[in-house]
């Protein structure tokens, strides 16, 4: 019984293979091997404190402090009780540099600890914010002293914001960034301390200058602090305030002024790019494009032949292009510029086919900054943020890609922005159809949905459904002959309307519920043509290992678990589990190519009520295939299923059957 009982126990823990080998290396000194082991063992039991505890101890022998430290961070807070994590977490965060956050936990835990933790906790907050009470005190007397002096407001404005007094720090880095216009790192500091302090426009607005300038690091950084959107024309013109000399930022408000079709705008913001900065000969040209655009010849015609005079050899190119002048042979010297862009172009490139999408997304910024009309380089930040599921973003970077002059950049952008607009829309339509022929009932049965969604934010999203349920030989028969026909739930013969509402699907998991009318196809004395249909429902459905649309080779299973309340089923609710496990044989791209899967098919059907048509179980073989030119959500679907009711109260049939079921799913959404 005792030995039962542990082998259920062990057989329950996910991890308890894999901690065995952890804790087998660490006996024999394998420290790479343990953290190794440690690391899958947190992944297979991701809410057990302990094993990150192991992992970060681990990982300390092996010299991985930073590593170390963030693991520790979790158990902390698994487990907020366990002070001792908490202190190992707090010391190895002022280790690394993070002085802020040691400081917040240690003064946590000398508040709310055990005694032994408080006195530890109490004594290593106030070495970290004794020297910084004095290091402020200080830091004051000294810019009193020397107001102007920049560097004195910068140190000061760090200690207080290592001591968490934000409003003194936003103070004096403001101070600095008054003083040292030309060193937007203090914007950087500006903008991150205005967020810690909740002034979220004015912190956007600082960030945002900052990511325009012309030092890599800050920028970068400025970048990860941003809304992960686009920034809106209103927090370009509250960053220009800020650093009104900063030419990349306008020239940036510039283009996205000529993009939303506000021309005098964006010309005015070039005129003031070429009167601050005359040799940006980008705005230089832009400017004279618009006025030429409007026929003002006079005041185009000056700056268009400025472009021309210069060695930018390709910038002149695009001019003589505009007006229809025969190009030049000369060969362009280098320049700075072009070569930034070229190698942040390759660098991109890279990191894209590696799949390192923050370094990727970071080059092809820097490329965007230095060439806004590379088509091609839209295109890709369009692919990364839609890798890296930003997908607001990435819509609009293919809705402006889609205007390249190049037909194939212009045809992929616009097809990937359709694509993304159709999932990123208010309104999402899906329509889905299936329809089976089943041995058992002689019969072709047909099953579809047109569901239109309101996308809303909020637990619940609305929408509209038509549903179809119908078979091909209802029609045709009696009433006699319907009574001794297929069972309700697989021939509703009828069109169901309904408003219902539906939770987000959160990993393969959704719940819904409608109401609506019931119209029957058929005419039938005992049943009215319109009945009130009352539904809910909740889905689980997942899926390991290849798919049928993947090239590669695999093993795959998958489940699809339903709970349905239906009031015209004389309010039942009826349980379904369909689970498939098999072989994928993938296939190559080519369009002739047959991708197919054998599978064992298991399912399971269940009712409140107890009705015999509602409680089956089915297993057997089965076969699903499509050719590669199809569309992606056609699939073909054969199986042999030998099935057995398992209530057979009332049941006119066998109790046991033996099915061929054959069918084709297809569905779309927009």
């Amino acid at each position: 019984m005792w030995l039962a009982a542990v082998a259920g126990a062990v057989a329950a823990d996910p991890a308890y293979a894999v901690l065995e080998k952890a804790y087998a290396a660490l006996r024999s000194h394998q420290f790479d091997q343990a953290a190794s082991y440690f690391e899958q063992a947190t992944k297979l039991a991701p809410e057990r404190g302990a094993i990150r505890k192991d992992l970060a101890y681990t990982l300390l022998k092996i010299g991985e402090t930073a590593a170390a430290r963030d693991q520790f961070r979790q158990a902390m807070e698994l487990d907020p009780a366990d002070h001792h994590v908490a202190l190992e977490y707090a010391f190895l965060a002022h280790e690394t540099r993070q002085v802020i956050e040691a400081r917040r936990v240690f003064d946590r835990v000398r508040k709310s600890g055990d005694p032994a933790s408080r006195q530890t906790a109490e004594q290593a907050f106030q070495n970290i914010d004794q020297p910084l009470r004095d290091g402020i005190a200080r830091w004051q007397k000294a810019v009193a002293a020397l107001p102007e002096n920049y560097s004195g407001h910068e140190e000061l404005a760090k200690l207080a914001e290592q001591r968490e007094e934000l409003p003194l720090a936003a103070t004096h880095f403001e101070k600095a960034w008054q003083l040292k216009p030309i060193l937007r790192i203090f914007l950087l500091d500006l903008g991150r301390v205005w967020k810690a302090l909740g002034r979220a426009e004015d912190s956007t607005s600082a960030l945002l200058a900052a990511s325009r300038g012309t030092e890599p690091r800050v920028a970068e950084a400025a970048r990860e602090l941003l809304p992960q959107r686009y920034p809106y024309v209103y927090e370009f013109r509250k960053a220009l305030a800020l650093d009104d000399a900063n030419v990349e930022l306008r020239r940036e408000l510039a283009y996205l002024l000529l993009e939303m079709g506000n021309k005098p705008e964006a010309e005015d913001e070039f005129r003031r790019i070429v009167s601050a900065a005359p040799e940006d000969l980008l705005s230089v040209a832009q400017l004279g494009f618009l006025r030429l655009n409007r026929s003002d010849l006079a005041g185009a015609m000056p700056l268009l032949d400025q472009v021309l005079k210069n060695d930018d050899t390709e910038l002149a190119d695009r001019v003589r292009f505009a007006l229809k002048l025969p190009r030049t042979l000369r060969k362009r010297p280098e320049a700075p510029q072009a070569e930034r862009r070229i190698e942040a172009k390759v660098l991109a490139g890279k990191s894209l086919e590696k799949g390192y999408m923050k370094d990727a997304l970071k080059y092809l910024a820097i490329a965007h900054e230095t060439d806004p009309l590379d088509f091609d380089i839209m295109l890709k930040l369009g692919w990364a943020h839609n890798v890296t599921k930003q997908d607001a973003v990435a819509a609009r970077w293919f809705d402006l890609a889609r205007r390249s002059p190049d037909p194939k950049v212009a045809q992929e952008a616009n097809k990937a922005y359709h694509n993304l607009h159709a999932a990123t829309a208010r309104l999402q339509t899906t329509f889905w159809l299936f329809p089976m022929y089943s041995s058992r009932w002689q019969d072709v049965f047909a099953y579809g949905q047109l569901k239109t969604v309101v996308k809303v934010k909020g637990p619940l999203r609305p929408y509209f459904s038509a549903r179809f349920v119908g078979d091909a030989r209802s029609g045709t028969m009696d009433r006699s002959q319907l009574a001794a026909s297929s069972p309700l739930y697989l021939s509703e013969s009828a069109v169901i309307l309904g408003l219902g509402v539906a939770t987000p699907v959160h990993r393969g998991i959704f719940a819904w519920a409608e109401a609506g009318t019931a119209l029957s196809y058929l005419r039938r004395d005992d049943v009215p043509r319109a009945m009130s249909d009352y539904r809910a429902g909740l889905s689980l459905t997942r899926f390991y290992g290849p798919t049928i649309l993947n090239t590669k080779p695999g093993w795959f299973t998958e489940t699809a678990n339903d709970a349905v309340y239906v009031s015209r089923f004389d309010h039942n609710t009826i349980f379904q589990t369909q689970n498939k496990f098999g072989r994928n044989f993938g296939g190559s791209e080519d369009e002739n190519t047959l991708r197919a899967q054998l599978f064992w098919a298991m399912n399971l059907n269940a009712d409140v009520k107890r009705q015999y048509w509602a409680n089956t179980a089915e297993t057997g073989p089965g076969v699903r295939f499509r050719w590669s030119a199809m569309p992606p959500s056609m699939v073909f679907t054969v199986q042999a299923l030998r099935g057995a009711h398992l209530v057979n109260t009332g049941n006119p049939r066998r109790p046991n059957y033996f099915d061929i079921r054959a069918g084709f799913w297809y569905a779309l959404t927009r």
